[in-house]
């Protein structure tokens, strides 16, 4: 059986978000641990020219949802990017899981080649659907989940590969 445009979307959006979830946890416990204050992680960056912690959040979320949105064609709830701790992160991470889990297969099944249609920067974009999400979402939303997670083991969370897969501790 051929994967689905359903099953290669909302549910890996829902998995990885949930690990990031899992992630800011051991990052909450880090700073507690190590008396680091939060905002000390949360504004970290790989680089100067890169986004903090709490921009890459946001960015992943708004892939989370706005992915299986433009695919189901409908508009994507707008989240105001104001969150400026762990725990409104973590809370804004539910709201992108809840979103996204409110999606049917039916919706989202067929979109191969629908026309999307998105911004980017001062310009837009289009794409057939199955491009737009193997070649430009999913690409773009593992990006940022990735580099928030860089970003907290760089800075000292003890966190690794099996967190970021959310895989059961190893035998």
């Amino acid at each position: 059986m051929a994967l689905s445009m359903y099953q290669a979307s909302v549910p890996a959006f829902v998995h990885a978000l949930t690990a990031l979830d899992k992630i800011i946890d051991k990052a909450i416990a880090h700073c507690a641990a190590k008396k680091i204050d939060p905002q000390a992680l949360l504004q970290a960056r790989l680089y100067p020219d890169m986004f903090p912690f709490v921009r890459q959040v946001f960015v992943a979320t708004d892939f989370g949802k706005s992915t299986p949105a433009r695919l189901a064609g409908v508009e994507a709830p707008k989240y105001p990017d104001e969150e400026k701790t762990f725990e409104e992160l973590k809370a804004r991470i539910a709201k992108t899981i809840a979103y996204a889990n409110g999606f049917k297969p039916a919706q989202i099944d067929g979109s191969e080649e629908r026309e999307i249609t998105i911004p980017v920067g001062a310009n837009t974009r289009s794409f057939k659907g199955q491009a737009y999400l193997v070649g430009f979402a999913l690409p773009n939303f593992y990006f940022h989940l990735t580099t928030a997670y860089a970003i907290l083991r760089h800075n000292g969370v003890e966190v690794g590969k099996r967190d970021f897969l959310m895989l059961p501790p190893a035998q």
